[in-house]
């Protein structure tokens, strides 16, 4: 059957892949390594049943540090990830009620005299992971390098937020980071990180458009560092997957061992059009036509990267 894809909006709506039976479908295992508790309000209820409704086998949730007014958390207006998420214990707690399908990683702001303190009590209690880190701090400054001494420590992964001119400036100096620290996985996300898959990115462009300039900064250290990889999750992820079909092919292809899928989707159907995590498991079923690699998108990486998910 020949496959028909389509942009209907700014936000890369997809058409549902015809390829894949309803049997193939219940047979995937999917782990879905970006999720959030009160993700702009929505219950955990909601939540729930938005990840079952995707066909998530596991999800990952990640909390917000502590709610302070502080430039790091500009003034208090990027507290809750600027989305209204509770903390670490909130997330504890559904994973506690739901262990078959929710891990959590742990989170605070990092630049307070109490982070080193309350990470590590949270990864005593099991968390696997830090993160979403998206505060207003330098990404290869002093206060994350202490944010990536306690990962090291651990031996858990760090998930960041790059966004230009808002959080974890200095993109372009994270390989220093990755020198660095040669035994921490890092998972990048958002905007700056999904933007500079194109060597031409303007950083002003949150949501570029267009065919992508092979050779960006991200295909780069996701090609020369073996512990930088790629969540796939959020509009960011999927316009930079939907803008150029062809490119986005051999991009899955290239960094079928790198990249892990994940959703950020705060809606609460888990399908259509406002479901982005949704529209990224049918691009990720359309263009990885072979079953090994996509398994490996799909849950095998998050497995080998993240305790708990195995």
């Amino acid at each position: 059957m020949k496959r028909r894809r389509f942009l209907t909006s700014s936000a890369a709506t997809l058409a549902v892949s015809p390829l894949f039976s309803a049997v193939a479908e219940a047979k995937e295992e999917i782990i879905d390594i970006h999720q959030h508790v009160n993700y702009h309000g929505r219950q955990n209820s909601e939540m729930l049943a938005h990840q079952r409704a995707m066909g998530m086998s596991k999800t990952v949730l990640l909390p917000s540090g502590s709610q302070l007014a502080r430039e790091s958390t500009h003034l208090g207006s990027s507290n809750g990830l600027a989305a209204r998420v509770f903390g670490p214990g909130a997330a504890q707690r559904v994973a506690a009620q739901y262990p078959g399908e929710f891990v959590w990683f742990a989170n605070e702001v990092p630049d307070i005299e109490t982070t080193k303190s309350e990470l590590e009590r949270w990864l005593d209690l099991g968390a696997c992971g830090i993160g979403e880190q998206k505060f207003s701090v330098e990404c290869d400054g002093k206060e994350m390098r202490q944010i990536y001494d306690i990962a090291k420590a651990y031996g858990v992964p760090v998930l960041i937020h790059f966004q230009h001119g808002k959080y974890n400036h200095g993109f372009e100096r994270f390989h220093k980071i990755l020198e660095a620290y040669p035994t921490v996985n890092f998972f990048g996300h958002a905007q700056t990180w999904w933007g500079n898959v194109d060597a031409k990115h303007e950083p002003t462009d949150l949501y570029p458009k267009g065919k992508v300039t092979p050779g960006g900064i991200t295909d780069k250290y996701l090609s020369d560092y073996p512990n930088m990889f790629g969540d796939l999750s959020a509009g960011s992820g999927l316009n930079a997957m939907t803008r150029d079909l062809e490119h986005a092919a051999g991009f899955f292809d290239r960094h079928q061992d790198k990249l892990c899928y994940a959703s950020d989707c705060a809606d609460t159907v888990g399908n259509g059009s406002k479901c982005s995590g949704a529209g990224m498991r049918d691009v990720i079923r359309d263009l990885v036509k072979d079953p090994a690699a996509r398994a490996k998108i799909f849950s095998g990486n998050a497995k080998r990267l993240i305790k708990g998910l195995a």
